[in-house]
């Protein structure tokens, strides 16, 4: 299965720090809480969310598509 990028950089960069401020929340507090911050950390690095592909919507410019 090929996964096609649907994650634009700017949205890409902003899971990333939130899913890391989540993260650091969660061992702050000492909370198992945290882990869920991974989600958004993992689809921001990896510039696919399957949310969005249910959807059927991608925020990737067309004029700028990165490679795969």
């Amino acid at each position: 299965m090929i996964l096609k990028k649907n994650v634009g950089n700017i949205d890409s960069i902003i899971r990333v720090v939130l899913g890391t401020l989540i993260v650091a929340i969660g061992l702050y507090y000492n909370s198992y809480w945290g882990f869920i911050g991974l989600i958004p950390v993992i689809s921001g690095a990896i510039s696919f969310c399957p949310v969005y592909r249910l959807l059927g919507t991608s925020t990737m410019n067309p004029n700028l598509e990165r490679e795969n």
